[in-house]
């Protein structure tokens, strides 16, 4: 049987447990004890609601798919069609390749070729480690082609809610006073984070900490209200740029070629 999210990639240290998954390179589980820290999904399930994707060339929406880069007019599919919009990147539903796999990480990398409007070429790898301070997961991109081009990237774990309900959930911004979700419906990114020496910033959601290095400048935060989410977790997203950065510019990434990006994220139950 061939699963809808491919083959399974299972990573262990200590009483953590991890699924990191062919299909997108996505993080389907993530568990510390018997306690589940993500809302993933079944084996037997194709990924919904972008849960644990790695999004890229861009993450979040396009308005209209379409955008202007060096003069040219470009018009990517609208995968969000009901409202008319490019979202999350392209290779959330692509097969990537197992280079290495080891008991405590995995590193699977993605050649994106050119297609209709992203007619570039990236190199993607991302490493996925289990380790004493938690999950990390380390993505770079490399511009392979001959021509440069806009880039973006973003990551989508959902934080399971200890008593199953968003709405009980405390969340702290970097340096920003704890909130209680409550019934805000929340789909909103955060910038101009407070960062350590190191350029790292935190986001703490009850006894769990979201942390993500300087490559990645913004955050979202998005509290499931989806059908098959139900208000149950909390996305916790790190971002490079914020939505339409393709048509904005805003804190968009630009790739020369032979330029590499790299970005850490990770975390800390």
């Amino acid at each position: 049987m061939i699963f809808p999210s491919g083959e399974q990639f299972e990573i262990g240290h200590g009483d953590q447990r991890a699924t990191v998954v062919e299909v997108g390179s996505g993080l389907r589980t993530y568990a510390v004890g018997d306690r589940h820290v993500l809302d993933g999904y079944e084996e037997t399930e194709m990924c919904r609601s972008g849960r644990g994707q790695l999004l890229a060339p861009w993450p979040n929406r396009i308005d209209g798919g379409a955008y202007t880069f060096e003069g040219q007019e470009l018009q990517l599919p609208l995968t969000e069609p009901s409202e008319g919009n490019a979202i999350h990147g392209l290779v959330r539903f692509m097969p990537w390749r197992a280079l290495a796999h080891d008991a405590d990480r995995v590193l699977l990398e993605l050649l994106l070729h050119p297609q209709p409007g992203y007619p570039f070429t990236l190199l993607l790898r991302t490493e996925t480690r289990l380790g004493d301070g938690g999950l990390e997961v380390h993505t770079s991109a490399e511009n392979v082609g001959d021509a440069a081009c806009p880039f973006g990237l973003g990551h989508h774990p959902y934080l399971l809610a200890s008593t199953g309900k968003v709405d009980d959930v405390e969340f702290e911004l970097p340096g920003r006073d704890p909130q209680r979700v409550g019934d805000t419906k929340l789909d909103d990114a955060f910038g101009d984070l407070e960062r350590d020496a190191e350029g790292i910033a935190r986001v703490r959601v009850d006894d769990t900490t979201v942390w993500f290095d300087a490559a990645y400048r913004y955050v979202q935060l998005f509290s499931g209200d989806l059908p098959d989410v139900g208000r149950r977790s909390l996305a916790v997203e790190p971002m490079t740029c914020p939505r339409n950065a393709f048509r904005t510019g805003e804190a968009l990434i630009r790739l020369e070629p032979g330029d590499r990006f790299e970005g850490r994220w990770g975390i800390s139950p």
